[in-house]
């Protein structure tokens, strides 16, 4: 996969395909998720909110082109927007992210542990290449 990689750098993987192998993983380790909102297939930005079991969210948005190195050119990286705040936060931030972007997604998980799923700039390698 790594040669792939290399050879693919500079494309990245259409929002859609990495929404759906992004979803089965969830769904493969038992945990759950669901497409709130879908955006455009091809490139479209996808936040991601990790919901907790204590009712509390994490926000995650694409990482900023700055934050990637020529060989992460073609990847998907995210940081983390909002940290385990109430839900309605989180509700208000993307209800202005698609009034800028109306073709965005958003993707809800509920799982206490995305250390595996959510490839985070400066964190740890896409776990989907």
């Amino acid at each position: 996969m790594a040669g792939l990689h290399r050879y693919s750098s500079g494309m990245r993987l259409r929002s859609d395909i990495f929404v759906s192998a992004l979803v089965r993983r969830l769904f493969a380790r038992g945990d759950f998720a669901a497409v709130e909102h879908k955006g455009e297939e091809q490139a479209g930005a996808i936040f991601i909110r990790q919901r907790f079991r204590d009712g509390s969210e994490t926000l995650y948005a694409p990482a900023p082109q700055s934050l990637f190195d020529e060989e992460e050119s073609g990847t998907r990286l995210f940081e983390i927007r909002i940290e385990r705040k109430e839900p309605q936060e989180i509700r208000e931030t993307l209800d202005r992210e698609l009034k800028f972007d109306p073709d965005l997604w958003i993707v809800e998980l509920e799982t206490d542990d995305i250390g595996d799923i959510v490839p985070l700039a400066g964190f740890r390698a896409n776990p989907l290449d």
